[in-house]
């Protein structure tokens, strides 16, 4: 497999770290792959600026940023505005389409869904949509296995919210189909 770098943005409260570290943690724990998760957010505990780094691959990663992603995830405009010229050509940007209106960059692949309504309409609370957006992720790149990321839930959360963030994961993995 070739490093892959994924830029989770957003804003504090969503959840974009949290989808980073479990995708990190899948990676490493359960697929046996060497994995990088920095992060970086404003002064701000909810609504600042929020980013997240993951670096998946199957050699040692030297350097733990993420300079030029191969995928980039945007549910803000804020942070769709500060990070989209970092994507590499060719590479992925991913939208949630209620709260980011992209600007065309012809070296990107541009891939809107509508994360936070799909995510209210078909489970009915919003709190999952970091882990619907991560089935979208993981669906787009193939980097680990959905069962993999279902593990590293079990592991990491209380087992009464296990249901409805697996629910988000497989509704994330068939927008993405």
């Amino acid at each position: 497999m070739e490093r892959t770098g994924i830029v989770f943005s957003g804003s504090g409260g969503q959840g974009v770290i949290t989808a980073a570290i479990i995708l990190a943690e899948a990676a490493v724990v359960h697929e046996g792959l060497y994995a990088i998760q920095a992060q970086s957010y404003g002064p701000e505990a909810r609504g600042g600026a929020t980013r997240s780094d993951v670096i998946i691959s199957d050699s040692v990663i030297h350097f733990p940023k993420v300079v030029f992603p191969n995928y980039l995830v945007t549910l803000t405009q804020e942070a769709y505005n500060k990070y989209n010229s970092m994507i590499v050509p060719g590479g992925t940007i991913i939208t949630d389409k209620r709260y980011v209106t992209p600007r065309r960059n012809s070296d990107a692949i541009q891939k809107e869904y509508n994360i936070y309504d799909s995510v209210v309409e078909h489970i009915g609370n919003p709190v999952v949509v970091n882990v619907c957006m991560l089935g979208i992720v993981i669906q787009l790149t193939k980097i680990v296995k959905p069962e993999s990321v279902i593990k590293t839930l079990k592991n990491r959360m209380n087992s009464k919210f296990l249901e409805i963030n697996e629910k988000a994961l497989m509704l994330g993995i068939k927008m993405a189909e």
